[in-house]
């Protein structure tokens, strides 16, 4: 059945990317929802592929105008969300909707799309491990280190709302996890 919505959610740096890459490449029918934002464009991202990125003006604009199923500022002045025609674009092509998203942005979707929608979050082992996979991405300072940190802390609490929890203390246990949930919701044999 198509049109069925995938939510992951996790605090930076759990994992919940590589595990979403990882679903991606089986035979799922899933299609990416690409999530839009309004902090400027890295080097090695693409507009319309990696996220569509949007002025905080314009964003604030289509905020205002309905066109969010979710979104939250993440970060003061930062806006991360899905829009509306995201999901109309996916389930038009008659694929199931795989999400990549914030927590309360997840908890948000699950709460509008209910049963249609199973929501997953990915635990760290602990936060000790969380910051050194921080530390070794070398892409924060330390005072953005210390607000990731400090996000991620205040995300963990919000786990038991998901329907359920992955701790990503090894990858491809992790990742063989998340099929597996993927594929029962999905009626996949």
């Amino acid at each position: 059945m198509a049109g069925k919505l995938i939510i992951f959610s996790a605090p930076s740096g759990a994992g919940k990317t590589t595990i979403v890459r990882h679903i991606l490449k089986e035979n799922f029918n899933l299609e990416f929802s690409i999530s839009a934002c309004s902090r400027p464009k890295r080097p090695n991202e693409k507009d319309g592929i990696d996220y569509y990125f949007i002025p905080a003006d314009e964003f604030k604009r289509r905020i205002k105008n309905n066109e969010f199923i979710e979104w939250e500022e993440v970060y003061e002045g930062s806006f991360y969300g899905t829009l509306k025609s995201e999901i109309q674009r996916i389930a038009g092509k008659g694929h199931n909707v795989l999400f990549d998203v914030d927590v309360i942005g997840g908890i948000n979707i699950k709460r509008m799309y209910a049963e249609k929608a199973i929501s997953v979050f990915v635990m760290p082992p602990s936060i000790e491990a969380l910051k050194q996979r921080l530390v070794n991405r070398h892409t924060d300072d330390a005072e953005s280190l210390n607000t990731r940190i400090a996000k991620a802390e205040k995300e963990i609490t919000y786990a038991s709302q998901f329907d359920k929890i992955i701790v990503n203390d090894t990858l491809e246990t992790a990742v063989n996890e998340a099929k597996e949930i993927v594929r029962q919701f999905l009626n996949i044999p």
